[in-house]
């Protein structure tokens, strides 16, 4: 609707995984190099976690797009919502076969020979479970067991589950403890902060070929606001404001726009970002004011304004004991001067 008025090639900020449009801020490198790096070296189970919406399936789909193929055969399962005999028929399905037998144990031998034949080729065999967080007790049971195949030296099976904070929860369960313990990497990816989320916009923009981003100041700290770092929901506020300044004929998104979309979503409304503070006025050093003429006092009230010495020379003479000395005299060795009596 608005690529051409803003002068793109494509849609910056749509819903689907794409891998062209990741952004990858420091822990998204880490889970990316750390997801890689136990597939390809058979590490066993891995398991990545976080939030809704903070892009884990777009760096899943990253990963698959750049494993090689020659050395890598892979099940995706996107749906765990299964019973064990169905996640494994599931599995298998993806793995490439189609007349699977009914029996499990059978369907277990199958499985068996495919990934034995698959390390005897030098390759190797990726079960990735996305929104693993809804898995039962009784499929991560059948999971484990699946772990099980190995060689002398290596996993012939690697495991990959990718879900929200709640696959945490459910893996520290006493009853999944012998699963747990197999979880060789533990990786986690939080929401963007404020000026992640600025770049982030950024990036999607200029993938999609826009030049000058048209989201002024105050929009994008609106977006960070009222998204919370969360990038799905970064996706639908900046769509949604593009189409908000487009009906406008706005060259710009501004601030007015997140609002009007964030009240149609039901979210909480951001606040405009406040003007920096005047700096304070720094009176001019005292020296430099001009002087105050002097007032003249007549003889009786100079009198009255007089003050006579005082005949208290020392602090003796009120019986008192001297000051204590500051930490900063103790440590450079300063004694404060006290007056002599005389």
């Amino acid at each position: 609707m608005y690529h051409a008025f803003f002068g793109l090639q494509k849609a910056p900020f749509h819903l689907t995984p794409d891998p062209e449009f990741l952004y990858l801020t420091p822990q998204h490198r880490e889970a990316l190099a750390g997801l890689t790096y136990a597939i390809l070296s058979r590490k066993g189970f891995v398991v990545l976690t976080g939030n809704a919406g903070t892009g884990k399936t777009t760096l899943l789909a990253r990963i698959l797009a750049h494993l090689p193929v020659s050395r890598v055969q892979s099940s995706v399962i996107v749906n765990p919502t299964l019973t064990p005999s169905e996640f494994l028929e599931a599995a298998l399905m993806d793995f490439g076969f189609k007349d699977i037998p009914a029996s499990k144990a059978q369907r277990v031998s199958i499985l068996q020979s495919f990934l034995w034949r698959g390390q005897r080729q030098g390759k190797v065999s990726a079960l990735i479970v996305d929104e693993a967080h809804k898995l039962t007790g009784e499929v991560l049971e059948e999971i484990r067991l699946l772990g099980n195949f190995e060689s002398a030296n290596e996993k012939l099976l690697q495991v990959v589950l990718v879900g929200q904070k709640e696959l945490d929860d459910l893996l520290n369960r006493e009853s999944l403890r012998q699963f747990k313990q197999r979880v060789s990497l533990r990786l986690a990816i939080d929401p963007l902060s404020p000026s992640e989320v600025e770049r982030y916009i950024r990036h999607r923009w200029t993938t999609a070929g826009g030049n000058r981003c048209p989201f002024t100041a105050n929009a994008l700290s609106a977006i960070a606001d009222a998204s919370e770092g969360i990038p799905r929901v970064i996706n639908v506020l900046c769509d949604g404001s593009l189409i908000q300044a487009f009906a406008d004929e706005s060259p710009s998104v501004e601030f007015r726009h997140v609002l009007a979309v964030c009240r149609e979503l039901q979210l909480d409304e951001p606040m405009p970002r406040s003007r920096a503070p005047e700096p304070p006025v720094i009176p001019a050093p005292f020296a430099e004011a001009p002087l105050l003429e002097p007032i003249a006092l007549e003889a009786p009230a100079a009198a009255a304004l007089a003050v006579e010495p005082s005949p208290l020379k020392s602090l003796q003479r009120y019986d008192t004991e001297p000051p204590k000395l500051s930490l900063l005299a103790r440590l450079t060795g300063k004694r404060p001067r006290i007056p002599s009596k005389d």
